[in-house]
């Protein structure tokens, strides 16, 4: 097991080759969540994660030998540039294996470092088992993401910089996937400071670390996708079940709507971006998953900023209309010449700004003298969504609002929601129990 001694050494031996990440406080999550709140941003580093700190004490460990073999390893795209980076620095050949889903942001980044990228399987137990024929078939030496002690202690360098940033701190909310990073800031803190509260944030869709630690044993737990595929690992390690099974307090987990709108509040309110991954520690806290802490001096580690631009977008889209600010609504119209007008002059005069408009005249159920308008605007919020469907009513139009976005969720497929998606706070908001008054589209 890496002692703590071995956590220093890592320090000292990678020093100035890694960024001293900040730690912040933040003023606007402490008052959002009732404790006071540091954010170690990890997304800075240069390849956009804490992975960084154990491939690269692990590295500078490698013989002359070994150095002229080359490495391998398999990762989901983190651990990967972490390696391709810091061995390209090395001059050393680096092979990396990687899930086909891997995000492209991920590949791309991973290739420009100049290491050689093999695409394998569907998840990272997959492209790992082939990492491990390619390694014995080419005689490379290999580099764990996660269970390999050299790696765990660089992870846990962490650890001490959040004792020299944050002296006071009483608790540290930590992603976990295969648990490397966990059991390097676990073993660290408890050696030096042992009341310190370590708590780790898993992925609903893949609660492997939690659900080994209730069996007693490695258990594979991957029950389907998510948007934190930094932690998407099926199962933890020997050595990092052994050491969170020692050394963490409690292990929790989140849902993928709760992993969203994390990333939406680093990005609106903190300006930060983080992947999902880096996001559940924000997850759990603002979601009470950890009431233990409530009121505690809390650091959240934000592990990872390397996230794919289009989920990005998928969540800031989602995220305004949760918020009411992007909201969609049906309207019933006369048809004939100037109502589409009237209804447009209306929206315009209650300043919301139209994104789309689909008139739809032929494909409808309604009588011939009816039409049937979809209109998405952007707006201030749930109160100004009121207001503009008041000013609307009491033109004779009758807007409705259509169908919320199908909750994110890790089984694959779309669903539809239960209520309607009027805006926070309106009436029919929730417990309406089935569909829109007005008829079913």
């Amino acid at each position: 097991m890496p002692e703590l001694r071995d956590i220093e050494a890592a320090r000292e031996r990678i020093r100035g080759r890694v960024y001293l990440s900040p730690c912040a406080r933040s003023e606007t999550m402490s008052r959002r969540t009732g404790s006071t709140t540091f954010l170690k941003l990890e997304n800075l580093q240069m390849t956009g994660s804490f992975k960084e700190r154990g491939a690269l004490n692990k590295i500078l460990q490698l013989s002359a030998s070994e150095r002229e073999r080359g490495v391998i390893a398999a990762s989901a795209g983190n651990h990967a540039q972490a390696v391709a980076y810091h061995a390209a620095r090395e001059g050393i050949a680096a092979t990396i294996v990687m899930p086909r889903r891997t995000p492209l942001i991920k590949v791309s980044n991973t290739r420009q470092h100049g290491a050689e990228i093999v695409l394998f399987g569907n998840d990272f137990d997959e492209a790992y088992a082939h990492a491990l024929e390619i390694e014995t078939e080419r005689g490379l030496i290999a580099i764990h993401p996660f269970d390999d002690e050299a790696v765990i202690a660089g992870q846990g360098t962490i650890a001490l910089e959040l004792l020299e940033q944050v002296p006071d701190l009483q608790a540290v909310l930590v992603p976990v996937g295969g648990g490397g990073l966990i059991s390097g800031i676990a073993i660290a803190l408890k050696a030096l400071r042992p009341r310190v509260k370590v708590i780790g944030v898993e992925a609903a869709a893949c609660p492997a670390m939690k659900e080994s630690l209730e069996a007693g044993k490695l258990v594979s737990a991957g029950r389907g996708t998510t948007i934190a595929d930094g932690i998407a690992v099926k199962k933890p390690g020997a050595l990092t079940l052994e050491y969170t099974s020692r050394f963490v307090d409690d292990v929790v987990t989140v849902d993928e709507e709760e992993i969203a709108n994390a990333v939406l509040l680093l990005l609106e309110q903190e300006k930060t971006v983080t992947e999902g991954a880096g996001a559940v520690a924000l997850a759990a806290l603002y979601n009470r998953h950890v009431p233990k802490v409530r009121g505690k001096r809390v650091i959240m580690i934000l592990s990872g900023g390397n996230i794919d631009v289009n989920i990005l977008s998928r969540i800031i889209e989602r995220g305004l209309a949760k918020d009411g600010r992007l909201v969609r609504l049906e309207v019933q119209l006369s048809d004939e010449p100037g109502a589409l007008a009237a209804l447009l002059a209306e929206v315009g005069r209650q300043s919301a700004n139209v994104i789309e408009v689909h008139h739809e005249r032929t494909f409808s159920d309604l009588g011939l003298a009816r039409v049937q308008v979809e209109l998405t605007l952007e707006t201030r919020g749930a109160d100004h969504v009121r207001q503009l469907e008041g000013a609307l009513r009491e033109l004779g139009f009758e807007p409705t609002p259509m169908w919320a976005p199908a909750p994110l969720s890790p089984r694959r497929g779309r669903t539809r929601t239960a209520s309607p998606a009027r805006p926070p706070g309106s009436a029919g908001a929730a417990g309406t129990g089935g569909r829109s008054p007005r008829r079913a589209r």
